[in-house]
């Protein structure tokens, strides 16, 4: 496939895509708003920035959220564009920074919308997060001698073999990357395999290690865990469809033999909430609702954290955590979270997004990978009775968080090289 075909393919899609957030809308009414950004239509157009920032949702703002401050703190403050993909990613970079960045939904990768976008913006130096390679979007930044570096850049052996079947698209694409910044040595090769350009290519590990948590997540977390009162407490984060009804499998077991244990369930995405309220309403559960405000009683066996934004205060609150998106293929999520506040984790098998991370902390004895509900039961079981073991585990997790520390200070580094020198010929747009 080369870039013509591939915009032809898009053009014709783009009525399918528009009928997808449409469809979304149905359960988050977010996705039908602003879509004339999604179009880049000029009643919609941001102004000029700096340093334009593309973080997909929640995970990416998250992590883009260290480097985004220091953009603001500098001696001489930037102006900044973020972009997401999502609502809820859209609500994040809100709490965080509110009228400190200018938020904008992503355009959608075709010449003109994006073309139309870039010369409103007109960044010095765009920003792209983990794993977004959009050949267009590169084609036109690179037109206008945008540089443009993946930061905290990471590509799983599926993602590489699918993005395999494109070539010489995506190698060409990937050429186009003033820099990558890859997490390991392994996501390196894999873009290097796929075509980028050696000489681009830089290990800086990954800035999630670096996030610090916030001085107020101690007092935040005590108040949490006061409301749920003295009794054993999992959480189950960022849980996403097909994966809740093992999750209260698991617990039903673990109740089992800890019946005062309580499980604080947190769906990945927020459409889902009502959904999930009714699927515990059927098992048999009683509920409370982090919503509602209400008493958490000790006759509460679930606890929905359904608001945006708390996931960190239930993480540090609890006694032990499991980490979703794993007991289905959707690639896991990030343990790091969980690890820095001490609290052992366990996850599913599927973890491709997140390997290297697992891998490192499964090594240290600082997490648990589970096949299946009943493995998750029995370990929850086990730590939430056996308070030595998990304050071991909890400590491995610090020491592998603050023994990997570092990479957010490389990232910063090579973008205030960049931001320095725009027009070195060397390190400039090809």
């Amino acid at each position: 496939m080369n870039l013509t075909i591939y915009t032809l393919l898009l053009r014709l899609l783009l009525p399918l895509a528009l009928l997808r957030l449409l469809w979304r809308s149905l359960r988050a009414p977010a996705y039908r708003r602003r879509i004339g950004e999604r179009l880049a239509l000029e009643s919609s157009a941001p102004g000029p920035a700096d340093v334009w920032v593309h973080a997909v949702s929640v995970g990416e703002v998250q992590a883009a959220a260290p480097v985004i401050r220091h953009l603001l703190g500098r001696d001489q403050p930037l102006r900044v564009l973020v972009t997401t993909t999502t609502p809820t990613g859209a609500a994040r970079a809100a709490e965080l920074f509110g009228d400190s960045v200018v938020h904008r939904y992503t355009p959608f990768d075709l010449p003109q919308r994006v073309g139309r976008f870039l010369d409103r913006v007109r960044p010095r130096l765009a920003l792209v997060m983990e794993t977004e390679i959009w050949p267009n979007t590169l084609a036109e930044a690179n037109r206008r001698g945008i540089p443009v570096i993946l930061a905290n850049a990471r590509l799983s052996e599926r993602s590489a073999r699918g993005y395999g079947r494109l070539q010489p698209l995506i190698g060409e694409t990937l050429r186009r990357f003033d820099r990558i910044a890859a997490q390991g040595e392994a996501d390196a090769r894999r873009f290097l395999d796929l075509g980028a350009e050696p000489a681009r290519v830089q290990v800086t590990g990954s800035i999630k290690f670096d996030q610090r948590l916030p001085a107020s997540l101690q007092e935040q977390s005590e108040v949490m865990r006061r409301a749920w009162g003295t009794r054993p407490v999992w959480v189950a984060a960022s849980t996403h469809e097909g994966e809740d009804e093992p999750v209260l499998s698991a617990h039903r077991v673990v109740r089992e033999s800890v019946p005062n244990a309580l499980l604080v369930l947190v769906p990945r995405h927020p459409e889902r909430f009502a959904q999930v309220a009714a699927l515990v309403a059927r098992e048999g559960f009683t509920l409370e609702r982090r919503s509602d405000r209400a008493p958490c009683g000790e006759e509460t066996a679930v606890y929905l954290g359904d608001t945006m934004g708390e996931l960190p205060v239930f993480l540090a609150a609890a006694d032990a955590a499991f980490i979703g998106g794993s007991l289905v293929p959707t690639g896991g999520h990030n343990l790091l979270e969980s690890a820095a506040a001490g609290v052992p984790a366990a996850t599913g098998p599927h973890v491709f997004n997140f390997t290297a991370i697992v891998d490192l902390l499964v090594a240290a004895d600082a997490a648990v990978v589970v096949g299946d509900p009943a493995e998750l039961a029995s370990l929850m079981a086990r730590w939430l009775t056996d308070a030595a073991e998990r304050a071991r585990i909890g400590e491995n997790g610090r020491r592998v968080v603050e023994q990997n520390r570092g990479a957010l200070n490389r990232l910063i580094d090579l973008i205030e090289a960049r931001l320095a020198a725009p027009g070195d010929p060397e390190s400039g747009p090809i």
